[in-house]
Formats: C-alpha cells, structure tokens, sequence
C-alpha cells in the first residue's frame, strides 16, 4: 500500500494514468487497437498513428515548456511560426512566384536550415519583448500569432507552394526502406538533443530558478534576461521544426493551415504533464506523455465517429477532467478529505 501511495505522488503519475486510460478506452472500443502491422513496406496502426500525428504538437510541447517554466507566460504564436517556417522553406525552395516545383531554387537543407532560421528569429523577437522590454509573454507573442500567417502567406505570393520533390516528402512521411515515420524520428532527436543540453549545463537550473524568482536569480548572479531570451528562441526553433515536418507531409505551404490551433494543443500538453503554468520547476518528459495525450484524445474521438466539428467539444471536457484532477486545489481537497476520513476512524475506534 505505501508503495502504492508514493507512486501516485510522483510527477509523472498522473500524465502517464491519463494516456493509459485514454488508452485502454480504446481498446475495449477495439480489441485490435494495439495491433501493429507492415503494410507496402510501412508500419501502420493506431499507435503508430499517434506517435507520428502527434509528433508536431510534442515538438512544439518542448518549447513551450521551457518558455512557460521561464516566464511564467505562455507563446501563443507557435502555430502560427510553425505557418510561416513553411512558407519561408518553400518559397526558398520553389522559388518566389512559383506555385508548383519538380526541381528545386536551392539546395533542400538550405531551404529546410532557412525555415529553422525563421523559427530561431521569430522567438528571439518573442524573446526581445518579454526579456528585454518586460512586456507580458501573451501580449509580446500575439503580435506574430496574428502577422505571422500573413508574412508566410506574402512570401508564397499569396498562393499555396507546392514542393512536389520526392525527397522533400520524407521528413513528414517515410524514409524508403525505413517502416518507421520519418517524423518520429525527428521528435526522438528534438527531445534528446534538449535533455541533453538541459541536464550536460546548467541551463535546466538557471531556467527554473529565473522562473521561480527572477529577482533573486539575478542577485545571485544569473541573467535572468538572457536566459528568458535563450528560451524564446527555443521555442521558436522548435516551432520552426515543427512546421518543417508539417509541410513535408503535404509536400506545401498552406498557410491559412499548418499549425491552425497548434498553440493551444502545446499549452494544453504542458499542462496536462503535470507543470506549473506559473512558472519554475518544468518536467520535460510529463509535457511529451501530455502531447501524445492529446493526440490520443483526437484519434479516439475520430475512430468513434465524433464530427470535426463536435471533437473540441468532447476534447474539451475530457481536457477540463483531466486537468481538475492535477489541480494542487483538488489534490489538497483530497487530501484533507482522506485525513478527516482517518480522524474519524480513530476517534470510531476510541469510542468503541
């Protein structure tokens, strides 16, 4: 029983307990969900489809959580990046004007390294206002949650690009020859590559401590300017990944699409991994299971029969549940109402 107990109060309990539920539902749905199979030389299933459809969000989850630890704000422009990291890799790569290409203007890294660019530049702009000019994160970052679609959207000349390169197709699709999606690769890489750099510096420390006190971080030392501005551009180069990934899968740049709501699903999947939106200690790690979380919501609705246009709905209340239950309000709720309970059985069995 204390086993039991002090596995339920760690961090990672309750993300995990939701996406095992979420889970399980689906497979007395659908005794067959967990089934995995090799179709035209590629693996397929549902799991092998929320671990790729939701490669973007967890991606994007990366970042966010490091901005959200940070800052103690959100950066609701993400989706709209992700946009505009798109249009910039296929107008490099197509050429400006053109709406459709077999051959490419330039190099594919150079086009695929410019729309990481863009990302990189977008968050360090994030970044500027909020470090630098200490305007509220929501604020600083609406201003390209709203322009940004529009630059994307003038860089394709107001048309929708089509790359129709076949080795462009791979980074959001399948390698030839490799059963596994292209795109989970690229996320393993992300979250390792920022693991790394978080647990091989100090970078994790110094995050948590500006979050927790900015104030108190710079007495000691830290600049907690800096290391707010490092961040942002994270989170922008994250996005700008993200985004990569999501044209390759449609071979374009729509921008009026890639990363439409993106933003919330990657607040939402913070949230949903157990982390504080007020800022300080982050777990990278409960954001991912959050994003995969979501995801798993979205094919679960699908795979019942729910309508685009009903699916946020559910979505939302199922997200609600689950994020009262994480709440440090109703943990402390249960709490007092286990140790009444305990009360009143002592002092039951006193009487008796």
């Amino acid at each position: 029983m204390e086993k039991i107990k002090k596995l339920t109060k760690q961090q990672l309990f309750l993300p995990f307990f939701c996406l095992l539920l979420v889970l399980l539902i689906n497979l007395i749905k659908n005794p067959a969900f967990f089934s995995i199979g090799i179709q035209h030389g590629v693996l397929y299933g549902r799991l092998i489809d929320i671990l790729n459809r939701g490669s973007e969000i967890a991606i994007l989850a990366v970042g966010q959580t490091l901005v959200v630890a940070v800052s103690a704000g959100t950066d609701i422009s993400v989706g709209s990046v992700m946009s505009l990291s798109a249009c910039g890799t296929c107008m490099m790569l197509a050429g400006y004007g053109v709406n459709s290409t077999t051959e490419l203007a330039v190099p594919m890294g150079v086009g695929i390294l410019f729309g990481i660019f863009l990302g990189g530049v977008c968050g360090a702009m994030n970044g500027a206002l909020v470090a630098k000019l200490k305007i509220q994160p929501m604020v600083a970052t609406l201003i390209l949650f709203t322009a940004a679609r529009a630059i994307g959207l003038l860089m394709c000349n107001n048309q929708i690009t089509y790359i129709r390169y076949e080795p462009y197709k791979y980074l959001g699709n399948f390698i030839p020859g490799c059963p596994v999606p292209t795109a989970i690769f690229v996320t393993i890489a992300v979250i390792a590559v920022v693991t790394l750099f978080l647990k091989k510096t100090a970078l994790g420390l110094y995050i948590q401590s500006a979050g927790i006190n900015s104030r108190a971080a710079r007495i000691s030392g830290i600049n907690s300017a800096l290391i707010c501005f490092l961040c942002y551009v994270i989170c922008g180069v994250c996005a700008g990944i993200a985004g990569m990934v999501a044209s390759s899968r449609i071979y374009s740049a729509d921008s009026n699409n890639i990363g439409l709501n993106y933003e919330l699903d990657a607040i939402l999947a913070v949230a949903l991994g157990g982390n504080s939106l007020g800022g300080g200690k982050f777990n990278l790690a409960g954001a991912v299971i959050g994003a995969y979380t979501i995801q798993a919501i979205t094919t679960t609705l699908l795979a019942m029969g729910v309508s685009t246009d009903q699916a946020p709905v559910v979505k939302a209340i199922i997200v609600i549940i689950i994020v009262v239950v994480q709440a440090p309000t109703f943990k402390e709720w249960i709490a007092n109402a286990e140790a009444k309970r305990k009360a009143l059985k002592v002092e039951g069995g006193q009487q008796a």
